[in-house]
């Protein structure tokens, strides 16, 4: 008897038989072997000295759950979910998963919306040691695809219905370009498509004889995929002890009472690099509860401050400017209170948050935790401000680097630029700056290369040994493609991108550079800066803006005040902006950060609204 015949043999024994048009045929999980590029012994140091854990995640949970029984875990639009409970549902998911024939080692997709199905599908995949691969549900199944694809994923746990999409029904019509994928898995509301299994029928299996596998906490636990502009995202391998230990560290360092287990709202997707500080950091490493959104709305994340009062909020600035908006509207409404921007709140430990229209009080979160995105210093104050709270910049990617500011001051240092990125911590991550082109490192002050390698550094590029050799050093440190440099106080200051400018005639401008400059404007909420071809000069740089809506009464936003803005700001000629795209709100990439794809899209096929210079 083959081994595919046993198990679906197995699959008939517990009430899973399932006709399915998938490949008979399985693929070797291995394809990719996800190789660590550290120094064995330099991963190992980190486990000997306790910076990590040295647990899986799924160990690790279990550890919490027994602790606090009762203890709420997850948050979201059902109610609440304690630690005991969705440890049931975990096991439960995880022996159905076996019974289908995934094992250790096995990478399997999970596409779904942030709430408790995606929080018990992490965890059943870390107790089978199988390697999770979650992307955003917004991601088109092309793109879906290819990840599994390249990742030779085995299975993939995808919604049924999300929105307009039906991306458990999408995957299913690409499996037979996906020759490693065994097993669509359909999660509801709504009736699963014919060839895919029911996620709530894994749920019903009988967890009594399931074990929890025991990974090496060293080995793969889950593969980050990055939001960038890429033709196709990176995917990049985490160990558990990357994540718990690394990434875990790093909100360690936010919760000053560790006695009181944190509550975090995450604004970004689960599924994100930012989001996996999610099931593996705050549950997994610290026992908190997470507060979820199946879908993200400014509306929707103040109600959930005002109902669950989280103690750290993580979300992306763009998505702070838009809550802003909202608070600003209230106390403009209202007649007890109205905003003066005269003085900056955010310095004044006495500071109150804001009120809404009712005269309710938002209650004050430990910390606004802000990343995905450069942060300016007028969302700093304001958030700072209408959050009573400390605001932290976090200055992180998917490839495996972290910096960030801490709680000591109530906004992030600034630098006259913009806001700093914060003091490295080798608990987490160390950073170095080099040469971009000899690769040394630079003395203190030098603007070069910024370079990580630490706890979180992850083992390796998926399937990609040429990502490998560009953004992998032979003592393995991580190539960030980020310039910066390290002041003498030891913070870390961002200046731009490697590869990030804008060429106008052969001149090279920075987006980033104008975005702060741009930011400090008292009539702008948002800006983001992007370039768009030209004929005659190659390309010209155009900047999409979102007006204050709490703004002075004055003329509409032009290239002209914002030109002469930024001369006064000190900022020649030659980088002013020559496209002017003004909106409502600036649209959001899947992971929730500004979506400049469809920001050029827009500049290319409308001229309503686009102003010329």
């Amino acid at each position: 008897m083959t081994a595919d015949s046993l198990a679906a043999d197995s699959r008939t024994a517990h009430g899973l038989a399932v006709h399915s048009p998938l490949p008979a045929a399985r693929t070797p999980a291995t394809t990719h072997p996800l190789r660590d590029l550290l120094p064995a012994r330099l991963r190992r140091s980190w486990a000997v000295d306790g910076t990590c854990p040295d647990l899986d995640l799924y160990s690790l949970f279990r550890a919490r759950q027994i602790a606090d029984l009762h203890r709420t875990a997850v948050l979201d639009a059902k109610g609440k979910l304690c630690y005991t409970a969705l440890d049931r549902k975990v096991r439960c998911l995880a022996t159905g998963l076996r019974d289908l024939g995934i094992r250790e080692g096995d990478v399997v997709g999970v596409q779904l919306p942030d709430n408790r199905n995606a929080v018990i599908a992490d965890l059943a995949l870390a107790a089978l040691g199988a390697v999770a691969l979650p992307f955003p549900a917004g991601r088109c199944a092309q793109e879906a695809g290819s990840l599994l694809r390249r990742a030779d994923a085995v299975a993939v746990i995808a919604a049924t219905e999300h929105r307009d999409a039906h991306p458990a029904a999408d995957l299913l019509a690409l499996a037979p370009r996906l020759p490693a994928l065994r097993h669509v898995v359909a999660v509801g509301p709504g009736t699963a498509p014919e060839g895919a299994v029911a996620f709530a029928q894994l749920l019903r299996s009988d967890p009594a004889d399931f074990v929890a596998a025991r990974p090496d906490p060293d080995s793969a636990a889950r593969i980050l995929v990055s939001s960038g502009s890429e033709a196709e995202p990176k995917m990049i391998a985490y160990s558990h002890n990357a994540l718990a230990g690394g990434r875990g560290n790093f909100l360690a360092s936010l919760i000053p009472d560790t006695t009181i287990p944190p509550r975090c709202l995450f604004l970004v997707p689960l599924a994100s690099a930012f989001g996996s500080n999610g099931t593996a950091v705050t549950l997994a490493r610290h026992g908190g509860t997470l507060v979820l959104l199946d879908r993200f709305t400014p509306e929707a994340a103040l109600e959930a401050i005002r109902e669950h009062e989280p103690t750290h909020i993580l979300g992306v600035p763009t998505m702070i400017r838009m809550m802003l908006d909202r608070l600003d509207a209230s106390v403009d409404a209202s007649t007890d209170r109205s905003v003066d921007r005269s003085v900056d709140k955010s310095l004044d430990p006495s500071l109150e948050s804001a009120v809404d229209a009712s005269g309710a009080k938002l209650p004050a979160p430990t910390a606004l935790v802000l990343g995905g995105a450069p942060l300016d210093e007028t969302t700093a104050a304001d958030a700072a401000a209408a959050f009573g709270c400390p605001v932290v910049n976090l200055y992180g990617s998917a490839d495996g680097v972290n910096c960030h500011t801490g709680l000591d001051n109530r906004t992030p240092p600034t630098d006259g630029t913009g806001v700093v990125a914060g003091r490295p911590d080798p608990r987490v991550a160390e950073i170095r700056i080099t040469d971009t082109e000899t690769h040394e490192p630079l003395p203190e002050g030098g603007v070069g290369e910024i370079v990580a390698r630490g706890p979180m550094t992850p083992l390796c590029y998926v399937g990609a040994p040429e990502l490998d050799a560009r953004y992998r050093t032979a003592d393995g440190w991580v190539r960030t493609g980020d310039l910066g440099f390290l002041d003498p106080d030891g913070l870390l200051h961002v200046v731009g991108r490697l590869k990030d400018i804008v060429i106008r005639g052969g001149v090279n401008i920075s987006p980033a550079e104008v975005e702060r400059a741009l930011a400090s404007h008292p009539g702008i909420r948002d800006v983001v800066c992007v370039g768009v071809p030209d004929e005659l000069m190659g390309e010209r740089l155009a900047a999409c803006v979102v007006p204050r809506a709490d703004g002075p009464a004055a003329p509409p936003l032009a290239l002209s005040s914002l030109g002469a803005h930024l001369t006064a700001y000190g900022l020649e000629q030659r980088k002013h902006p020559e496209r002017l795209l003004t909106l409502a709100e600036l649209p959001l990439t899947p992971a929730g950060k500004p979506d400049r794809a469809a920001l050029r899209a827009q500049l290319a096929g409308a001229n309503s609204g686009v102003r010329a210079g």
